[in-house]
């Protein structure tokens, strides 16, 4: 899987609080936004996952 390049502007209390964020677990702010993103879409893909999982077994 090749990357790509993803260029965001922000404020500069938002960038203070993820340089916080960041150095809190020894991470660079760009790692730690990904991760953060990778998280997320994983978050949303298995509450999907287990959502049509209750549907197919009709679990509500």
């Amino acid at each position: 899987m090749g990357t790509s390049v993803l260029s965001l502007r922000m404020d500069g209390e938002l960038l203070e609080r993820l340089r916080q964020h960041a150095a809190k677990r020894g991470m660079s702010v760009q790692d730690y936004v990904v991760r953060t993103l990778i998280r997320g879409d994983f978050d949303e893909r298995f509450r999907t996952a287990v959502e049509e999982t209750e549907r197919f077994y009709g679990v509500t």
